[in-house]
């Protein structure tokens, strides 16, 4: 089959690979109808080269239909249309009981000290082959999937992979009160649907993106968005009586704008041989922390600061002083996608679209062009906010 792989630091493409094979008896092979790169599968581009080996298989975004199934699963059926959840869990043990999917017991990489085997995601996680190809394995296959109707297009249900649930998730760990104010930091996928999740639950929305182009597309879901300068934060403060936001979503991550030293930093730890990139990332990693300053800086006292964009640093340095002052919530953490399918299946389905899912993708293209679009995103050029493929087209 075909398949997005990657080859080096900016250097990824479509090669041959062998296809997936059913290796348990709780295994399922999917056939990919459609894949998403997600914002995410950048810091794989740029960052994490130490934990990724030439070959691997990448994304973790993806949705299809069942062309086989291993001998021990009952809930799922030749040709069956599935979203595929990014993380991988079991549903039965501990920590799934509990609503905490990303933390599978059964699936833990204990290797790295880590939580639930991800798709297409690094030694950290697991790595497992993703969904950025023709087929895919999907293990523990009877809870690893999203069973949904046959009318209704990919876009549609797709984004219940992660983006959608997982800007939910930073939304409700936000903690916003009854008709308070949302902050939202940054506009790219993760953070359009945060803040329209805010307007959908009645919340009043503020959202900082430097890219007019994102500014654009959320304003269009009635969304308030300012440009990223140096005196946002107090304009926004203003406008919330000089209290601030009650809850804050940091939707930006460890690549945020500023924070020079820190790039500096992240890209000389990329030359190094990997063995000890991987101990320094390990023990010593820091994040570019702009949106988490600013997030910390914007959130009133008493509110709550969610954490949806990821950040991989052990040496990272925050400011203890400020946030126990000002008696902050810091939530955070991978995306518990099962824990919130009931919620979101029926606004993805509703016609009236009130997320906007429909209003999301700038570009679709055949899996072949996957290359080039990785170095698009990348780099926010074309007005490139989301991007789906389409492999077998």
């Amino acid at each position: 089959m075909k398949a997005l792989t990657w080859q080096g630091t900016r250097n990824v493409s479509v090669e041959e690979v062998p296809d997936p094979q059913i290796l348990e008896p709780t295994d399922a092979i999917v056939k990919i109808t459609s894949t998403a790169i997600c914002g995410s599968d950048l810091h794989l581009y740029e960052l994490f080269g130490p934990f990724i080996d030439k070959g691997d298989v990448l994304g973790h975004e993806p949705m299809g239909v069942v062309v086989e199934v291993g001998s021990a699963v009952t809930n799922l059926a030749v040709g069956d249309r599935i979203v595929v959840p990014f993380n991988i869990s079991c549903g039965h043990c501990f920590m799934c009981r509990r609503g905490l999917q990303s933390q599978c017991e059964t699936t833990q990489v204990r290797e790295y000290g880590s939580g639930a085997a991800l798709f297409g995601y690094t030694k950290l996680y697991g790595q497992v082959p993703g969904g950025q190809a023709e087929y895919l394995r999907v293990p523990l296959a009877d809870y690893n999937h999203i069973r949904v109707g046959d009318d209704l297009p990919d876009d549609r249900y797709l984004f219940l992979s992660d983006i959608v649930p997982t800007a939910w998730q930073g939304v409700q760990y936000a903690n916003v009160p009854e008709g308070g104010t949302l902050a939202v930091m940054g506009l790219g996928p993760v953070g359009q649907f945060a803040a329209r999740i805010g307007v959908h639950l009645g919340y009043r929305v503020l959202a900082i993106e430097p890219e007019a182009d994102r500014r654009a597309m959320a304003e269009r879901h009635g969304i308030l968005t300012y440009d990223l300068t140096d005196t946002v934060v107090d304009e926004l403060i203003d406008l919330t009586e000089g209290r601030g936001a009650d809850g804050v979503v940091d939707a930006v991550g460890m690549e945020a704008h500023g924070n020079g030293g820190a790039k500096l930093a992240q890209n000389a730890v990329g030359l190094l041989p990997d063995a000890l990139a991987r101990k320094l990332m390990d023990k010593a990693g820091i994040d570019r922390l702009a949106a988490v300053y600013a997030s910390i800086d914007l959130v009133r006292r008493g509110g709550t600061v969610s954490l949806s964009g990821v950040y991989a640093g052990e040496a990272d340095v925050l400011p203890m002083k400020t946030m126990f002052d000002k008696q902050l919530n810091l939530r955070m953490g991978q995306c518990n996608v099962k824990r919130w399918i009931d919620d979101l299946l029926p606004l993805v389905e509703d016609s009236a679209d009130p997320l906007g899912v429909m209003d999301l993708v700038t570009h679709h293209a055949p899996l072949e062009d996957a290359p080039g679009l990785y170095e698009t995103f990348q780099k926010k050029e074309d007005g490139c906010i989301k991007v789906v493929l389409r492999p077998g087209t």
